[in-house]
């Protein structure tokens, strides 16, 4: 049985695929850190009651608003 090498890309697509994948793992982060700060705030306006009815204290914000 023989296998025929896969062609090689150009060292220049390389890179720039990897600046890419940096790119998007930038603005993965980004959007991530924004969902994480937009949650953290809804959630700190609720009352400790509300907080209560959903299962949640206050300490628990920062935990559940990471996931």
């Amino acid at each position: 049985m023989s296998f025929t090498a896969a062609p090689s890309r150009p060292a220049s697509l390389d890179a720039a695929g990897r600046i890419g994948a940096l790119f998007v793992s930038a603005v993965s982060t980004v959007a991530h850190s924004r969902d994480v700060r937009r949650t953290e705030k809804a959630l700190s306006q609720l009352t400790d009651r509300e907080l209560d009815d959903i299962g949640l204290t206050r300490a628990d914000i920062a935990r559940v608003a990471r996931r």
